[in-house]
């Protein structure tokens, strides 16, 4: 059984307080919204690893958009 993991990490997300259907958006515009509420969070890596590690399609995660995490991965398996 898979270790639970620890998400203290998004008690102090810049996210934490706005509304999740920010960083669900439909069109460029509303992921260059939610990339500067990302910007400058402390827990901005952690969040992105979240969305890697948990195969997270959909959204703006750690200020990355879908297309931009799924070249991440692409990337890091080619590194392997």
């Amino acid at each position: 059984m898979p270790e639970p993991q620890d998400l203290r990490w998004q008690d102090l997300a810049f996210c934490a307080d706005k509304p999740p259907n920010l960083f669900f958006p439909n069109d460029g515009v509303g992921v260059e919204i939610a990339r500067r509420i990302c910007a400058d969070c402390p827990v901005k890596e952690e969040c992105l690893e979240f969305a890697l590690s948990n195969h997270i399609d959909h959204g703006v995660w750690g200020g990355t958009s879908e297309r931009e995490r799924r070249r991440i991965i692409r990337q890091r398996r080619r590194n392997r």
